[in-house]
């Protein structure tokens, strides 16, 4: 496992980048374990390659929540169609709450990047089967922030 420090506004972060397995990548951000999954892997990623570990470091916040740690149930595979975040940002409000009905357009949450609000709205009309953050939660950019069914 090869080890990083960073510094990235002001905060310092220890990165562990582990072995990938195809495309995902086992990761430790100040303690916290998280699986990141490559989009751009090379069709054989080698353990430790100067590529895998290129990629995960800048894709990982300390404030971003494990997969294991998401505040709501996980809905079971297949059931809905998750609303991703267009970029990186901090999640100032969640405007819908889970079982609740959605209408194609409505807004689910609002997201601040670059000191601009923007608004996450349904892509189909459905109801809310996973919240997958919380007020205040930083994400990256294709980071879930709720699965519509």
């Amino acid at each position: 496992m090869k080890t990083y420090k960073f510094k990235i506004n002001g905060k310092d972060y220890e990165v562990s980048v582990g072995e990938a397995e195809g495309k995902m990548l086992n990761v430790n951000v100040n303690g916290a374990d998280y699986q990141v999954e490559l989009e751009n892997a090379p069709a054989a990623v080698m353990p430790g390659s100067d590529r895998a570990s290129q990629k995960t470091p800048d894709q990982v916040g300390s404030d971003v929540k494990p997969a294991a740690a998401a505040s709501a149930p996980k809905a079971p595979a297949g059931a809905g169609e998750k609303v991703n975040s267009p970029l990186p940002g901090v999640i100032v409000e969640v405007s819908v709450k889970e079982g609740q009905a959605v209408k194609s357009g409505q807004k689910v949450a609002v997201l601040e990047a670059m000191k601009m609000e923007n608004e996450i709205s349904a892509p189909k009309d459905g109801t809310i089967t996973a919240i997958h953050v919380n007020k205040g939660d930083s994400i990256l950019e294709g980071a879930p922030i709720v699965t519509i069914a």
